[in-house]
């Protein structure tokens, strides 16, 4: 059985200055990731996000996640994503996290 990880994203739907974030740039996110590894998830919900150590309250997030193959070459590919959309969505920080998969 391949291992997998989980990789989930958390997309910001406003700006630092307040404005909404084009659904454009989060269709093109989404696209993206569906072109490269044939699928995705997101979630509808908005995640409501609080950080005491940048100061930063109020943020609007969606999350998006996708299973692939646990590889060095993926690795990569996330650590250049979150790069693209940091500039993207003009932030200082975009939260990727991963976690191993086992599926039953």
């Amino acid at each position: 059985m391949t291992e997998l990880d989980r990789y989930e994203i958390l997309l910001p739907l406003k700006f630092n200055d307040g404005r909404m974030v084009p659904r454009e740039l989060l269709a093109q996110t989404r696209t993206e990731l569906k072109e490269r590894f044939g699928a995705i998830s997101a979630e509808s919900q908005v995640i409501r996000g609080e950080d005491e150590e940048t100061g930063c309250h109020g943020d609007q997030l969606t999350r998006v996640f996708v299973d692939v193959p646990a590889t060095e070459e993926n690795r990569l590919f996330f650590r250049k994503l979150k790069e693209r959309l940091k500039e993207r969505f003009a932030q200082f920080e975009i939260f990727i996290t991963v976690h191993s998969v086992r599926r039953l």
